[in-house]
């Protein structure tokens, strides 16, 4: 097939479709006409780029699948360097997930804080002579 076929069946552009090419992960074959031709490996090759990608992977990081692929796996992931870059893909997520959960108990505690302080401001109003309820746009409830 070529370049515009391959782009169409895979979701992508044929400028993407170059620039692999460029960058060795997909091949530069070309027919007796000169055009780029591709088949059917070629669209299982950009399927698994195109699936680590969606999974947060960068290109380079799909160069172990691409050439576990090429080397006539059938699955991209079964060589021990996809196998690797799974584990340090999951380390980081894991990193990013402690993270997380980090800021989102920050967060919770000044939510906590906030309704507290709302709270007594709002106890306090009620007192005679206590202050006025202010909306949290800066206007007077009346």
């Amino acid at each position: 097939m070529r370049i515009g076929e391959l782009a169409a069946r895979a979701g992508t552009t044929t400028r993407t479709l170059r620039y692999y090419e460029a960058r060795g992960l997909l091949p530069a074959r070309r027919g007796h006409n000169g055009y780029r031709t591709y088949d059917e490996d070629d669209l299982k090759l950009l399927r698994q780029i195109r699936t680590l990608q969606d999974f947060g992977f960068d290109l380079e990081e799909t160069r172990p699948f691409v050439e576990c692929l090429r080397a006539g796996h059938p699955e991209g992931d079964a060589c021990p360097a996809s196998l690797a870059v799974y584990r340090r893909k999951l380390g980081e997520l894991d990193e990013l997930i402690g993270e997380l959960q980090s800021v989102r108990a920050h967060v919770g505690q000044q939510l906590e804080r906030a309704e507290r302080a709302r709270d007594g401001l709002a106890a306090d109003a009620e007192v005679p002579g206590g202050p006025e309820p202010q909306c949290e746009l800066g206007g007077i409830h009346g």
